[in-house]
């Protein structure tokens, strides 16, 4: 990872409030009782670092319930078997990752990118970026348009219209779990596969699979997804995953 870039991305990322209906806060912004929302800051650690934090990072009404989620305490970057790991609570910020590792030359443009989640997260953003791969993005724009523009469901579109990506291969049945990659790939997790409900095969079998295609990876994004799974079973998936 390009140290400077990284450090420009801890400038960015240095835990920030949302208050206008934008980005993740823009969900049933009007019904609202609480108007704002956290993103946490980014550092360099280990998994011991992944820690619950106390603020509210994504609020969102259902059936006239208003819940508001508490995600990380931090954003983690762990540098993995000499490969970069990205760990974050709501999953539109794997857009940032996966540029800031295309800027640090170790996403190359057309790798396939693996998508393991219980949802398909190719929504339509409002927006696509007006930014292109070629001249490279300014590490700010990414930032702005990560945050302010993108949500949880609307972050795949824009990386596959920059041509970051050659294919995209979602993981959420029992048949994708048996694919096998021969070529490199970015492996993006969304942890609320081990939410309750939500499974298509058997947990240990995730495992088997995920720590597989860990070793395909030539970058790695994780989010812990406080509105989809609670976030201490998250971390126990986090840290089962990585127990090898």
């Amino acid at each position: 990872m390009d140290r400077r870039l990284f450090q420009q991305a801890k400038e960015l990322y240095r835990g920030f409030y949302i208050t206008q209906p934008v980005g993740n806060n823009a969900f049933s912004f009007a019904q609202r009782q609480h108007k704002k929302i956290f993103v946490p800051p980014l550092q360099q650690g280990t998994l011991s670092d992944v820690q619950i934090g106390d603020e509210i990072v994504f609020v969102e009404i259902e059936e006239g319930v208003e819940h508001p989620r508490t995600g990380l305490k931090n954003f983690v970057y762990w540098p993995y078997q000499n490969k970069p790991v990205f760990i974050f609570d709501n999953h539109n910020h794997a857009f940032f990752f996966w540029l800031l590792g295309y800027l640090s030359g170790i996403v190359k443009p057309h790798l396939q990118l693996v998508h393991v989640d219980q949802h398909t997260d190719v929504w339509e953003p409002e927006k696509f970026p007006s930014f292109s791969l070629q001249p490279p993005p300014d590490l700010k724009e990414v930032f702005h348009y990560t945050n302010y523009h993108l949500n949880v469901g609307t972050f795949i579109k824009p990386a596959l219209q920059l041509n970051l990506f050659s294919d995209l291969q979602i993981v959420n049945t029992s048949a994708e779990y048996g694919i096998s990659f021969n070529e490199p790939i970015v492996l993006d997790i969304d942890l609320d596969i081990f939410a309750p409900g939500s499974s298509v095969i058997e947990d240990r079998e995730k495992i088997r699979k995920v720590r597989e295609w860990i070793e395909q990876a030539v970058l790695i994004t994780i989010a812990t997804s406080p509105f989809f799974i609670d976030q201490q079973l998250a971390l126990h998936w986090l840290n089962e995953i990585f127990n090898m």
